[in-house]
């Protein structure tokens, strides 16, 4: 998709020296990638802290399942 925005020049700089890029589109493009997966993985801990992981399988019977093979 072919886009139009008004970004401030020292942005597009310090993308371009951090994302090292070929290009500034590759540069924005791998720049808007990780900020879209640490918006998920932000996204993803906010959840795990509202409802916490559970284990229905304590480790003492894991060992003792482990030691019967």
């Amino acid at each position: 998709m072919k886009v139009t925005a008004l970004i401030p020049d020292d942005l597009v700089l310090e993308i371009n020296a951090q994302a090292r890029g070929k290009n500034l589109t590759e540069c924005l493009i791998i720049a808007l990638k990780e900020w879209l997966s640490l918006k998920k993985l932000s996204s993803l801990n906010r959840s795990v802290e509202e409802k916490p992981l559970e284990f229905r399988v304590s480790a003492s019977k894991l060992r003792a399942a482990n030691r019967k093979r």
